[in-house]
């Protein structure tokens, strides 16, 4: 059950870490169709928070703005505080 979990995690934040250069890849082409803001604060709520913050500081894409730099780590606290206690309730002894 935990190596299914962790490979599930992983490929989150695999896709979300791929999602990030593909905007990062966007951003430089004017009227390409962009990820939304609101998209990669989703993404990062659902266990993908790594990924997003790894993106990030590997593609320099989206680290001046304030809500970022606060938001994406307060959202990795909470994949992680969910994740153990998912783990933590469902543990078979």
């Amino acid at each position: 059950m935990e190596t299914y979990i962790l490979i599930i995690f992983l490929l989150i934040n695999l896709l979300t870490f791929l999602i990030m250069l593909s905007d990062k890849i966007k951003s430089a082409t004017s009227g390409a169709d962009r990820i939304s803001e609101g998209m990669l604060f989703f993404l990062a709520s659902a266990f993908g928070g790594l990924g997003v913050y790894a993106g990030m500081f590997s593609f320099r894409h989206k680290t001046q703005k304030w809500y970022f730099l606060i938001g994406i780590p307060l959202l990795i606290f909470q994949n992680a505080v969910t994740i153990y206690l998912i783990y933590s309730l469902f543990k078979v002894k």
